[in-house]
């Protein structure tokens, strides 16, 4: 692995200036007060707190002491606060923002517009905005030009870390929109040197490192400019910040700092990347590096005061640029091996293992608490893990990972996080594992589980073990699926299509592994399945002609025929879709992948037990269900009719049975003949009409004894029974 250190990354002049002058006042009595963190890096400025520094952003907060104006300057107004409340001021001013205040103070004396090239909202542009009372044009993009008013003359400065393409584009658009223009370039020439050194940098490297605190612009900046050369650019603060899955140890790393950032974290970021090499977790690497490592050992009293610790720490594994890296002194003593039986706590020294930050160790978690695990690492002092660090819990069955006990592989952090225990980390780690096994996964072809966690573009992300995959919609199901919130939450079954761990890019594939699964069952059902088995199926598609219905990866067709003992006119009148049913297996033609299914033939054929529920001499209700020149079927239930001849639907003569009858009327019937075997029954309406008559002329004949003198006609009492109107 090759390490191309930039010789500008860290520190600038006014930076540890302001640092250091910090420092200076923390050695004298009384308190120290920052107004506001004296740089933009957290853990210079919890240094600094832990010192005795005191961070203030409101001056009303304190009525005497020390404060220390930092690198970035203020406003001409609160130098006059501070001087009102007797505050001893130490002024650690850039002397290049300085200049930037002076010029803006004096071109705004003269009448001229200010325009400030840089972000609004930064420290170091509020505070120059001050010197012209806040009356100056901030604008931090050509376009934003657009929107100025015209102005007869104006004086334009830069934020000292703004790049130089956004300046030179920014002030060629501002000739048109200023009729006498005083243009200063007072960005700072060592941001200049340190951008241009980084991007010269990514253009050849693999893996760029931007090391520097979130909130620092020239940090932010220089991220920016080395992204568009590298692709795998990380900004990070310090070296836990690493992800150890983007460096590979065939691969050329690039590092550089923002100007906030001080050598000891720089340093550590170097170790922890040495340390990644081959995936050696000892020792530092034997590959070369490159970079201008003598500037490690400037500023010696600010590191020393941050770290407590001389500054020669490693120092040696730093010289040699191009060479093999020399051995720290110190190794030699820890690589001495014990005596047999130890007598003193030198010899138990000894024994100890030794530990570097960036190094992978295997240690024995002692205890679990809600914060944090404790590891016995061999060391003289137990390894602590932020909970953080650990997936305690399986995402997909809920059950506890870890346990006192176990061994368990952690990262070291800081030898001594301040309590004298060892700082650790793990997710790194976790995930560099997890791209390991999921390359396994890949190269066997194995299944994984990834939670889906939300739809995109085109699919959804799912995670694998910490990893995010891409699963394409049309790689989710066998079949169309219209909402793909559905799958938000639920665990996936996934087979790795792609893998480029260089990238970060996974993408992943459900129905490969559906597809398979409903392949095995086809050829298991085709394999087994025979005429006459009866088996359960759910309804996927109605036709015309018939119902598909899925038995178990295949698909096979209950005809319309087949689908009812009774008539039917169509599928949709006895199934619905989504329907389970069971059906029997009727044919199998295995050459032409057909399935012949029967649910009719599921239940009792009814001609089975005509015998015990009609009797020759019923009269039974029916339904006409077809018409023909001969005579009406009228359907008694599903699947027995019975035949009307058209010489027993009426008294009167009458050519066919539709001059009487429809199809779908209700009619009485006696039934003349039953034929089992043949499974025919013989009607008679007209006969059934006699009885009905007989009946109510019964009926008739009682009343009469109850109405003496009356006297009707038979024929003017039951005419219109006897008429072919009345079966209309």
């Amino acid at each position: 692995m090759t390490i191309i250190v930039a010789k500008n990354a860290g520190f600038c002049f006014g930076v540890r200036r302001a640092v250091e002058a910090v420092y200076e006042q923390l050695k004298r009595a009384g308190k120290v007060y920052t107004y506001g963190p004296i740089i933009h890096n957290p853990q210079v400025v919890e240094a600094l707190k832990a010192k005795g520094a005191i961070i203030v952003e409101d001056l009303d907060q304190i009525e005497e002491g020390t404060i220390v104006i930092r690198s970035h300057g203020v406003p001409p107004q609160v130098y006059r606060l501070m001087k009102d409340k007797g505050l001893q001021v130490v002024d650690a001013t850039c002397p290049y923002v300085k200049r930037v205040h002076n010029l803006v103070s004096k071109y705004h004396g003269k009448g001229y517009s200010i325009i400030i090239v840089g972000e609004k909202e930064h420290p170091e542009v509020v505070g120059i905005n001050g010197w012209c009372d806040d009356t100056a044009f901030v604008i931090n993009d050509p376009e934003q030009v657009d929107f100025l008013p015209h102005m007869d003359k104006a004086c334009v400065v830069a934020q000292t870390t703004t790049p130089h393409q956004k300046w030179n584009a920014i002030v060629e658009r501002l000739h048109s929109k200023v009729d006498h223009l005083e243009v200063f370039n007072t960005i700072c020439n060592t941001t200049a040197v340190r951008q241009a050194e980084a991007e010269a940098i990514a253009k050849t490297v693999d893996v760029m490192l931007v090391i520097g605190g979130k909130n620092s612009s020239n940090t932010r900046k220089l991220y920016s400019i080395c992204k568009a050369h590298c692709e795998k650019t990380f900004a990070i603060e310090t070296a836990k910040d690493i992800d150890i899955n983007a460096i590979h140890p065939g691969d050329k790393v690039g590092i550089t700092a923002g100007a906030s950032t001080p050598d000891w974290i720089i340093k550590e970021v170097i170790d922890m990347v040495n340390q990644l090499n081959d995936g050696k977790t000892g020792g530092p690497s034997n590959e070369p590096r490159q970079g201008n490592d003598s500037r490690f050992s400037q500023g010696q009293a600010v590191q020393q005061e941050m770290q407590n610790e001389p500054v020669e720490s490693n120092i040696h594994e730093l010289k040699d640029g191009g060479g093999q890296s020399a051995p720290a002194p110190e190794n030699a003593a820890q690589q001495e091996q014990p005596e047999p039986e130890m007598q003193s706590m030198e010899g138990f020294e000894k024994a100890m293992v030794s530990l570097r930050p960036g190094q992978v160790v295997r240690g024995t978690i002692l205890k679990i608490t809600p914060e944090e695990v404790i590891v016995n690492l061999g060391y003289k002092s137990d390894g602590v893990l932020p909970i953080s660090e650990l997936t305690l819990v399986d995402p997909h069955t809920g059950e506890a990972k870890w346990h006192e006990g176990d061994p368990i592989d952690v990262q070291v952090v800081k030898i001594d996080d301040g309590e004298g225990n060892v700082l650790l980390a793990r997710k790194s780690l976790e995930k560099r594992l997890a791209w390991d096994e999921l390359e396994e996964s890949f190269k066997e072809g194995r299944e994984v589980k990834g939670i889906c966690t939300e739809v995109v573009k085109g699919g959804v992300l799912a995670e694998i073990s910490g990893i995010q995959a891409f699963v394409p919609a049309s790689h989710l199901s066998t079949r169309y699926v219209e909402d793909l919130n559905s799958f938000v939450g639920t665990t996936l079954r996934l087979k790795v299509l792609e893998i480029d761990r260089r990238r970060n890019r996974v993408v992943a594939s459900q129905k490969v592994i559906l597809q398979e699964e409903e392949e095995a069952r086809r050829k298991a059902l085709w394999d087994s399945i025979q005429e006459g088995q009866v088996v359960r199926g759910v309804v996927k598609r109605l036709t015309d002609f018939g119902a598909f219905v899925d038995i178990g990866g295949v698909d096979g067709l209950v005809h319309i025929s087949d689908l009812s003992w009774g008539h039917v006119s169509h599928p949709s009148e006895v199934l619905q879709e989504n329907q389970t049913i069971t059906v029997k297996v009727l044919s199998v033609d295995r050459e032409r992948g057909r399935i012949s299914l029967g649910y009719k033939q599921t239940f009792p054929q009814p001609w089975d037990s005509v015998s015990q529920k009609y009797h020759v001499g019923d009269i039974v209700a029916g339904k006409v269900v077809r018409l023909t020149h001969f005579g009406a079927f009228v359907e008694l239930e599903p699947g027995i009719d019975g035949l009307v001849h058209v010489s027993e639907i009426s008294d009167e003569r009458i050519n066919k049975a539709a001059d009487v009858l429809q199809v779908g009327q209700v009619v009485n019937a006696k039934i003349l003949d039953i034929k089992p075997q043949q499974r025919k029954i013989s009607l008679s309406i007209k006969e059934a009409l006699c009885e009905q008559e007989e009946k109510e002329l019964e009926l008739v004949q009682q009343g009469q004894q109850s109405y003496e003198g009356l006297s009707v006609n038979l024929g003017e009492l039951f005419s219109d029974k006897l008429k072919p109107e009345r079966f209309k």
